[in-house]
């Protein structure tokens, strides 16, 4: 552990890059615990770059841990690229601005050349200008879809997915050997500009990401037809701009914008927790919807990269879940590409492990092929490259996870809430024409291919002991297998730690061509599913069950016993 109060010290006397945390450090003077939350760790990097609470300390995200991260991704790239170049977007959180602002002096004083944008951008914009500008990395300063109180700083690669795990450990070697206050070499944005060692990205790759997102329209004259009658909600993030020019752009006019979650605004006021998953995120576009017939509510979070919606049903407006969208536009887009005759020969649809089993059965009807791919869009990015370099970039159809996120098309590797919400927009528009709604498209679904109901229990174990339990959880599961669910005998065991998957009626082994994680995965025999996975940064495990039967009210009595069950496993 650091030593904190050597670590206050020193940040009191020198943390005057931002004008915030001298006070603040100043207002804890004395408060043993505010002030061991802010300095006993670092703030770690992986994957995913930083993330944490905005403020002072080693354990905050303020502009010299951000600094140092940049230092440290700088050395990598200096060490492993000849004339290495970053492009750097940030979203509507506080201080993304300045995070991003300042990230680009140390990469120009460096020597590595910036592209930047001039205002806050969706994340998969970033991916695309990685790609498009040839860069070697780069960065966008967001935390998601979390509480406003937090701010994060992730990497990308040269593909313009998020860095690999190699990447991340070498840059992390890097960090790891930074003096924040001396150690890092720094430029002034303005001066960086003057020298051209930083570039605003300009408009003309704004212009072709637009036009990679339209082009994967597959019925674009619907949406001019159908007088689709839309409001959208950006939850106060950045997707105001892009995912309403689409919209224009595809052809719908009637869109009304939420006015009170309207402009970027880091506070949240109206939103704390701005997730498209929950309802609350809704309750103002619920509110704007009253006295109107509009057909479709779109949120997206506030880097823009996960859309949720809520449908008309009668009178009122009901949510879907992430699973069931995937599924609509998964059967939206292989029959409509079949009835065209332009779905390639051999068609693939890309979803993470945890995503809904019915995407395997929508594809079945349809002769795609399902790539299942462990949690994290990283794998489904780094899965479209493959194709692309394999020339088969055409055979993809689409890419999902459960957790709200979507990809049509190849111009990005990350999932990308601009042009999943014009594809959203587009099938309302179809079904509209059909008399249809969203939410009886969804029945229809279900009536042909069977009741999938799904659903996730999340289990905390706290303390210095939590890590510890749930590693002896999983071992335990491993050396005493579950032999049902609710009665339900378990017919396929896969162990993504061993990459086997074993047919508990043959005892045939097979391997899994994946990355190692810590996950299990249990095949039932009437095609319900449960899936073990622990946090590997928090103490959590999460269990994902799908209940599968002829009819709703089956699959929720299934779902629960199966959830009982489950629950046991962990001593719950």
């Amino acid at each position: 552990m650091n030593d904190i109060n050597k670590l206050y010290d020193l940040w009191i006397s020198s943390a005057v890059a931002d004008k915030d945390l001298i006070p603040e450090l100043e207002s804890i003077k004395g408060d043993e615990e505010a002030i061991l939350d802010r300095f006993y760790k670092n703030l770690e990097f992986g994957t995913a770059g930083l993330r944490g609470v905005i403020g002072a300390g080693t354990n905050r995200m303020n502009v010299y841990t951000v600094n140092q991260a940049t230092q440290g991704l700088a050395d990598y790239l200096n060490e492993s690229f000849e004339n290495p170049s970053v492009a750097i977007a940030y979203d509507s959180r506080i201080k993304s601005k300045e995070f991003a602002e300042s990230a680009a002096g140390v990469l120009a004083a460096n020597g590595i050349k910036v592209y930047i944008y001039p205002e806050l951008v969706p994340t998969p914009m970033l991916s695309f200008a990685v790609r498009r500008l040839g860069c070697s990395s780069g960065i966008i300063i967001t935390a998601s879809h979390n509480p406003s109180k937090y701010n994060g700083y992730k990497c990308y690669d040269p593909n313009g997915y998020q860095m690999t795990d190699e990447a991340a450990e070498k840059t992390y070697n890097y960090i790891q050997n930074i003096d924040m206050f001396s150690g890092v070499k720094t430029m002034d944005f303005d001066d960086a500009l003057a020298e051209d060692m930083v570039d605003f990205i300009e408009d003309w790759l704004y212009d072709e990401f637009y036009e990679k997102v339209l082009s994967c329209r597959v019925n674009a004259d619907a949406i001019k037809k159908s007088g689709l009658k839309l409001i959208y909600t950006p939850l106060n993030g950045a997707g105001n701009k892009p995912v309403r020019k689409i919209l224009k752009k595809a052809g719908i006019k009637d869109v009304t914008v939420v006015k009170e979650q309207e402009k970027p605004d880091g506070n949240f006021p109206t939103c704390p927790y701005p997730n498209p998953e929950i309802r609350q995120a809704f309750e103002c576009s619920i509110e704007t919807a009253k006295g109107t017939d509009a057909d479709l509510l779109l949120a997206t979070d506030p880097d823009c990269d996960r859309v949720g919606i809520a449908v008309r049903d009668g009178d009122d407006y009901v949510l879907m879940t992430g699973n069931e969208v995937g599924a609509m536009l998964c059967e939206y887009l292989l029959s409509n590409l079949k009835e065209q005759n332009k779905l390639p020969e051999k068609p693939v649809v890309v979803k993470s492990i945890v995503t809904t089993p019915l995407i395997e059965a929508i594809c079945k009807e349809y002769n795609a092929e399902v790539a299942d791919l462990l949690t994290g869009f990283k794998y489904i990015g780094e899965f479209i490259t493959n194709l692309e370099k394999e020339g088969k970039e055409d055979n993809f159809i689409i890419g999902m996870e459960e957790s709200y996120g979507y990809l049509r098309g190849i111009h990005a590797r990350d999932k990308d809430a601009v042009v999943a919400s014009l594809m959203i927009a587009e099938m309302a528009a179809v079904y509209k024409l059909k008399g249809i709604s969203l939410k009886q498209f969804m029945d229809s679904i279900y009536e042909k291919y069977g009741m999938y109901l799904n659903s996730v229990m999340n289990f905390a174990f706290e303390g210095a002991s939590g890590m510890q339990k749930m590693a002896d959880i999983m071992s335990s599961l491993r050396e005493n297998a579950p032999t049902s669910f609710a009665g339900i005998k378990v017919v396929k065991i896969a162990d993504y730690k061993t990459s086997t998957v074993t047919d508990v009626l043959s005892g045939d082994i097979k391997t899994i061509e994946l990355p190692i994680s810590n996950v299990l995965s249990y095949s039932l025999e009437d095609n319900s599913k449960v899936i073990i996975r622990p946090s590997g940064t928090e103490p959590k495990i999460k269990i994902y069950i799908t209940a599968y039967d002829d009819t709703k009210a089956k699959a929720e009595e299934k779902s629960s016993l199966i959830s009982a069950d489950a629950e046991k496993l962990l001593g719950e």
